[in-house]
């Protein structure tokens, strides 16, 4: 048993309180004597007047009036004291003698809860307050319960409402909304609301759609569960979730429905708001890879439905990593959100479409497919969902061209953001969205390998080319561990006094039965970063070979080894070469390292230091392929070089083209001013040697005195060439040089 203040008689040994109130004093005695006697804690007052005073500081948990008194009976205190507050719900028990209609009535008029007629049945008039005690506490449970509820359904901005059937089984009237669902439309409690005025709050476009689905759900006699746009009679836009049951008359005939309604406006926002984070780049607001992929699997259905070609766009700006690195990240995201602008201009992009909305649009709802997204970084994709032919996609990548031609202003100044475009279409280059995509990203990158700034369609031919420089990548990872790499070495001479000063090491690569030349796989190491470990393998061979020809025929020159830029930038560059050489008991002189010139200059500042440090040590400094690039003169004075090679490219058209002569000779000039040794490359046949030589040029390599070749035959070309002096280039003894000649051989510095 629970008393109205909540403490539950059974969870405690607290006595039930009682007031007592009746004039005759005799009869009072007696039924309190027979209810404490019973359990009840009794406090008994004679008089209405007396009762309401001990009440204004006391609540019993059940008042007992007797119906007449003199003074304020029992009906009127019954009425001020359902006035006091807190009464409300306070059991009250009037006992009368009178058992007429009128005076029952009258009772419960102001307020009693029961009554009951005098008598001596003490022991029934004990049940009779015990059950009134469960009831009142039955009815404070069931008061906080539904406030409880009410509080619940305030917090979840939601109410109840019952739809109900007329006399003319029409829906149209019967609407009846709980405070808690007038709350939810904006009404106050006494307001009143029908059907009517619920329709009037939808906007006509979305009105017509909702009354057909109301009246097949009424036909159906379905469940209701719709999310309905309102704007509400203070003019805010919310969005309210309808749930409803149906209920059954006797007959099994729908008569009502019951449910709730909830404002979800805030939740939809949020739901939107994350499907749109899920689907949509956070930078260019263009659809992401995610929704992209969507995209393109609704559009590759409705092309296998409907028999015709999707077309497929990756587009990847070209130097993009220069101007994000040159100008910052910022900068970088500034040019982005410029680029998905102009790109969304070239198709006819749908900005919202998400999962299930595209199954109700149309037959032709697929064309709303179409969009330009980002994959990520710099790379974006345009999905055509239907083309003709390829026709069609070209002339879409050409306004992307066209589109990116004109500068942008990046970090106050103009850049130009050009892209290489490829384009695959299905199902002709593939069935699925992976297929299109790798097929699509083919193309690309044979555009890239072309010069950028261009588009291509996707062919077999490009995909065979493609595998085949994965598969050389693959192969090449395992090179070094299986001891595929050699090293060929080709001589170098003067020319002036007929003998061998040094060897260029050239890398090979033996797969299987073929000899692979430098050209088809060097330029793969260097992207993918192999390089460093060929290089650094390169150098501890060509350490190894110089110790086996000291020990074989008493070579003491230097043996060449190229070097990529980013050996040159390696803290332990000097260590992996002294370390080689101290293994090998050689010294530091008999090792070269050749930069290209194009490399020399492109990373100068990071290169400088090391090339001074392994200058200290006694390694000398060549540069590769010279007059190819673009070398400051002031550099090269200040360079700790030893020597220049001029590239072949001048070398094998000496004779020929005057040009060629005078770069030559400019070269050999600079050289010799600078106290360079130059050696001449790609030395093919005799007048080459003669201009040459004729030039002040003695130090030359070249298939007219040796291809490269193995290590092991450098030993029998000695033997068999330089040693007899029997090859045409040698000049005859008596006019071999010793380097005091009228010719200077400018290549000879201590």
């Amino acid at each position: 048993m629970t008393l109205h203040h909540g403490v539950s008689l059974e969870a405690t040994d607290r006595r039930p309180t009682v007031l007592l109130v009746d004039d005759d004093e005799v009869n009072l005695l007696m039924t309190a004597a027979a209810l404490r006697d019973r359990g009840f804690d009794i406090t008994s007052t004679t008089g209405g007047e007396e009762a309401l005073t001990r009440l204004a500081s006391w609540t019993p948990d059940v008042v007992v009036l007797d119906a007449i008194m003199p003074g304020l009976d029992g009906f009127e205190t019954c009425v001020a004291l359902r006035n006091m507050p807190g009464f409300d719900n306070v059991p009250v028990l009037m006992l009368t003698g009178l058992d007429d209609e009128a005076s029952i009535n009258r009772a419960y008029q102001v307020g009693a809860t029961d009554f009951f007629v005098k008598a001596t049945q003490w022991s029934l008039l004990a049940g009779r307050l015990r059950y009134l005690l469960r009831a009142s506490r039955t009815r404070q449970e069931l008061e906080r319960s539904k406030a409880k509820l009410a509080r619940a359904q305030d917090l979840a901005r939601m109410g109840s409402f019952d739809w109900w059937q007329d006399e003319g089984r029409s829906f149209v009237n019967g609407l009846e909304l709980s405070e808690e669902g007038l709350r939810v439309f904006g009404y106050g409690p006494d307001d009143r609301v029908n059907l009517r005025d619920m329709l009037r709050m939808i906007a006509p476009t979305d009105r017509e759609p909702l009354v057909r689905l109301a009246r097949q759900i009424l036909y159906q006699v379905s469940v209701i569960a719709t999310d309905v746009p309102m704007t509400l009679p203070d003019g805010r836009f919310r969005i309210i979730h309808v749930e409803a049951e149906p209920e059954f008359d006797e007959h099994g005939h729908c008569c009502a429905y019951t449910g709730i309604v909830q404002d979800v406006t805030d939740r939809r926002i949020a739901e939107d708001r994350i499907r749109h984070l899920a689907n949509y780049d956070a930078l260019t607001n263009l659809p992401n890879r995610r929704q992209l992929i969507w995209r393109a699997e609704r559009a590759l259905e409705f092309g296998r439905r409907l028999g015709h070609q999707v077309a497929l766009l990756l587009i990847d700006l070209d130097r993009f990593k220069v101007i994000n690195d040159t100008l910052g990240h910022a900068a970088g995201d500034e040019l982005l959100m410029e680029v998905a602008f102009r790109l969304r201009g070239c198709v006819r992009h749908c900005e919202q479409l998400f999962e299930g909305v595209i199954e109700t649009a149309g037959s032709r709802s697929h064309r709303t497919l179409e969009a330009v997204g980002r994959l990520g970084g710099d790379e974006f994709v345009a999905l055509l969902p239907e083309v003709a032919d390829e026709a069609d996609a070209q002339r879409v990548a050409t306004r992307i061209l066209e589109a990116l031609r004109e500068p942008v202003v990046v970090a106050g100044q103009d850049c130009f953001a050009t892209a290489s475009v490829g384009i695959a279409l299905f199902p002709r280059d593939g069935n699925t969205v992976a297929d299109l995509l790798r097929n699509s990203d083919v193309a690309m990158y044979a555009v890239k390998s072309q010069g950028r700034n261009d588009a291509l369609v996707y062919t077999p031919r490009l995909a065979g080319r493609g595998r085949e420089k994965l598969a050389l990548e693959s192969a090449l990872h395992k090179a070094i561990e299986r001891d595929e790499l050699v090293l060929y070495y080709q001589p170098k001479v003067d020319v002036s006094n007929g003998k061998m000063v040094g060897v260029e090491a050239l890398m090979r690569w033996r797969r299987g039965d073929l000899l692979i030349q430098p050209a088809d796989f060097i330029p793969v190491a260097e992207e993918t970063g192999l390089i460093v470990p060929m290089s650094e393998w390169a150098l501890r061979q060509a350490a190894k070979q110089a110790r086996i020809w000291a020990d074989a025929f008493g070579f003491s020159d230097s043996i060449a080894v190229n070097m990529p830029n980013r050996m040159f930038e390696r803290t332990d560059l000097i260590e992996q070469i002294s370390a080689a050489v101290r293994d090998e008991g050689i010294p530091h002189s008999m090792i070269q390292l050749e930069i290209t010139e194009t490399g020399l200059m492109k990373d100068l500042q990071r290169v400088i230091p090391s090339l001074h440090r392994l200058t200290e040590i006694g390694v000398q400094i060549a540069v590769d392929d010279f007059g190819t690039g673009y070398s400051s003169l002031a550099y090269l004075t200040s360079l700790p070089i030893a020597e220049v090679k001029i590239d072949r490219s001048f070398v094998r058209d000496l004779g020929v083209l005057p040009q060629s002569l005078a770069v030559v000779t400019a070269i050999i000039a600079l050289a010799k001013s600078l106290d360079l040794k130059v050696v001449a490359e790609g030395v093919e046949n005799q007048r080459q040697q003669d201009v040459l030589y004729g030039e002040g040029c003695s130090l030359m390599q070249g298939f007219l005195f040796s291809k490269p070749l193995p290590p092991e035959d450098i030993q029998v070309w000695m033997e068999q060439v330089v040693l007899p002096r029997k090859a045409p280039w040698m000049p005859p003894a008596s006019k071999a040089r010793t380097g005091t000649d009228d010719v200077v051989d400018v290549g000879r510095r201590s």
